[in-house]
């Protein structure tokens, strides 16, 4: 069942994404690039953008601190000058291995800065604009991109986790107080994906797949007007039937998968 409204044709969609410099972000505005989309990417590195643009002819680049609401504000605000948004993701993201025997504070205060407050300052910017084109019956759609950290709570995950848990709970609120109003919205939820954010973890990232992957999932996602769009999908599924489980088994479950037993 789709729960959002269907893309057919991404030619003359103006699509935005915020932390397209690598990774899944970056992956993802190729590839509507060659569907045809309109893609204006941002990030805080300017070469990475620049690159960008060079290699796909027709993009835009705005450079932007996502932790920064001004910055947010400001880049939002060049962006509808030229047009309408058609749809905006927030893709920003910074991970950093933390377990509570070394709990650091700022690096606590850090994950939530670009995680979870940069999506704020997102919303924040854009969400007058979307409802507005959604009135005027035009494309609106909004997504988070989450994570499968956060349907549970998971070792080496103090930081990152906790985060990514809210951003799916803020696109569940989103999705229910727009649904009417004609915005779409979707959340992501990857696993393991082969980029700079996982190249230093020191354990076996099982179902590891590649950004381009992760790419054709989220957009096919888009495509059939799906709310929740998680891949690899045996391993999501996994995930979430961990969750489920009583704590008298969740615990043990999760530390024996993970090696500390």
């Amino acid at each position: 069942m789709s729960l959002n409204p269907l893309i057919t044709d991404w030619a003359r969609r103006r699509v935005w994404i915020v932390g397209a410099s690598t990774g899944i972000g970056r992956a993802t505005a190729a590839l509507l690039h060659a569907r045809g989309a309109q893609v204006v990417v941002s990030a805080r590195g300017e070469a990475a953008l620049d690159s960008f643009t060079q290699t796909h002819p027709g993009s835009f680049a705005v450079a932007l601190d996502s932790t920064d609401a001004r910055s947010v504000q400001a880049a939002a605000d060049v962006l509808l000058e030229a047009g309408p948004l058609h749809l905006v993701c927030y893709c920003a993201g910074f991970y950093e291995g933390q377990q509570a025997t070394e709990f650091d504070l700022a690096s606590m205060l850090r994950h939530d800065d670009v995680n979870y407050r940069g999506a704020l300052h997102f919303l924040a910017a854009v969400l007058p604009a979307v409802q507005a084109a959604a009135a005027a019956s035009a494309p609106a759609h909004i997504c988070l991109v989450s994570s499968v950290a956060g349907f549970c709570g998971l070792p080496n995950s103090l930081a990152y986790g906790p985060t990514k848990a809210a951003l799916t709970n803020l696109a569940e609120a989103l999705y229910l107080d727009l649904h009417a109003k004609g915005v779409g919205v979707s959340v992501v939820h990857p696993g393991f994906v082969d980029t700079p954010l996982t190249e230093g973890n020191p354990f076996p990232m099982p179902a590891l797949i590649t950004p381009e992957a992760a790419a054709r999932s989220i957009v096919r996602g888009w495509e059939r007007g799906q709310f929740e769009i998680d891949f690899p999908r045996r391993f999501t599924l996994v995930m979430k039937l961990l969750r489920l489980l009583p704590y008298a088994l969740f615990f043990p479950v999760v530390r024996r998968l993970t090696g500390q037993v």
